[in-house]
């Protein structure tokens, strides 16, 4: 029996840890590979919640994919409809809004050439050389917001 739980991998302590140490250097003006802190603000606390992103530019738009599916972030992100991306002292606020999965094809596979040395293993088997009906098979388990920096 499939499970109605949105997909979710949740991370390893050594991969908290990790994003912990990528999240400080981001915020400290050291971006590994292109990757931002993300702040956006929690839907029950408030309170303002970071975690590392790849930022991903496709077509010339700028994206947000969640490699580990429904996380916190993405809800945060719903409720929230934007937050900031910093690296050192440059901050970028923008608005969100999020693709359906009808047009999540061509951003997931060029998020997947650029990044996926890192997050293949999220994808269950789906990688930038899948066929494009792997790929859609896989959309509704990995949300993408489009982003449009507004200061």
């Amino acid at each position: 029996m499939a499970s109605s739980r949105p997909y979710y991998l949740k991370g390893s302590p050594t991969t908290v840890r990790l994003n912990s140490v990528i999240g400080w250097l981001a915020r400290h003006g050291l971006s590994l590979a292109g990757s931002a802190e993300l702040s956006v603000r929690g839907r029950k606390s408030g309170e303002m919640q970071r975690i590392p992103v790849n930022p991903h530019t496709h077509e010339g738009a700028q994206y947000l994919v969640s490699a580990r599916g429904h996380s916190q972030w993405v809800r945060n992100m719903r409720a929230a409809g934007g937050g900031e991306l910093r690296v050192g002292r440059k901050v970028r606020t923008f608005t969100a809004v999020e693709l359906p999965d009808a047009e999540k094809l061509p951003v997931i596979r060029t998020y997947l050439e650029r990044w996926g040395w890192e997050v293949d293993s999220y994808f269950q088997g789906v990688t930038a050389g899948s066929t494009d009906e792997e790929i859609v098979a896989a959309a509704p388990d990995h949300p993408v917001f489009r982003i449009t920096v507004t200061k």
